[in-house]
């Protein structure tokens, strides 16, 4: 399932993929809210990269460990704050309230 016009900023994710490491499983295609993987010849493969709002996901769920991302880094952090609280997404480390 994949929300529509949910976007980051382009080519900025930290989330890496080591295809050597996966297994196929597909726990990743499963866990990740914003549809960025999908399964192909038994192999996981990144078709949205840009969608990954790096919320580790699918790296805390991944049991061959093929899967890194720095949860809670940069504005994907403030923009997951702001929907849970209702605000505004802030980015703006110079005001604590909500600083990435």
């Amino acid at each position: 399932m994949k929300p529509v016009g949910l976007r980051y900023l382009k080519n900025v994710t930290t989330l890496q993929l080591d295809q050597s490491k996966c297994i196929g499983c597909g726990v990743c295609e499963k866990v990740c809210p914003h549809g960025v993987f999908t399964l192909k010849d038994n192999q996981a493969q990144v078709v949205d990269g840009d969608a990954c709002i790096e919320c580790g996901g699918c790296a805390l769920n991944c049991p061959a460990e093929a899967l890194q991302v720095q949860a809670g880094v940069g504005c994907a952090s403030a923009i997951i704050k702001g929907w849970l609280s209702g605000s505004e997404p802030n980015c703006d480390c110079s005001n604590d309230s909500n600083c990435c």
